[in-house]
């Protein structure tokens, strides 16, 4: 296919992967963004980009999903926290990386839901389930660390995904 021809779904993938990777650092769902670019343009020019290479990326964003998961829900257990703390820790690694976005992109979203973790649990564990400060701030402790490794695991996925839909668009069929 000439060139002329492919800039513009070249630039869908480009775009959705490389978006998908920023998106992914302040905890949106970019990993799906670069998937749904994929299979547009897997759908649209087939001969562009294989539905292999769509594959892979999707059983890479489904890795990447259960790897935040996992690791959030390690890092709350590890340091002691109760469901409810773990409860308080997602929603604070909501409101954390909403409230520190503005600052530093996407480094303040990645601070701020690392912090809003562990304060969402420290809280939680506090205030609602009654434990006492010391377990409440090792249940906090143990959530931002779950949340910082879970946001790096899922963001190198994220860069991988894009790597590799950017080199299958630049060498045709793979």
């Amino acid at each position: 296919m000439p060139l002329s021809e492919s800039w513009i779904p070249v630039s869908i993938i480009l775009l959705s992967a490389w978006l998908g990777v920023v998106l992914t650092l302040i905890t949106l769902p970019g990993t799906w963004l670069a998937l749904l670019g994929g299979i547009a343009v897997c759908w649209w020019k087939p001969e562009l980009l294989s539905p292999w290479t769509v594959v892979a990326v999707g059983v890479l964003a489904i890795i990447a999903e259960v790897l935040e998961f996992l690791a959030s829900a390690l890092g709350a257990t590890r340091g002691g926290s109760t469901r409810k703390g773990a409860m308080g820790a997602l929603v604070g690694s909501i409101i954390g990386a909403i409230a520190g976005a503005p600052f530093l992109l996407p480094l303040g979203s990645i601070l701020g839901g690392v912090v809003g973790a562990g304060v969402g649990a420290l809280i939680v564990e506090r205030g609602v389930a009654g434990r006492t400060w010391r377990q409440s701030a090792a249940a906090g402790h143990g959530a931002a660390t779950g949340r910082l490794v879970a946001t790096i695991a899922k963001g190198a996925i994220a860069l991988v995904m894009a790597i590799i839909l950017t080199l299958a668009v630049f060498i045709r069929g793979f």
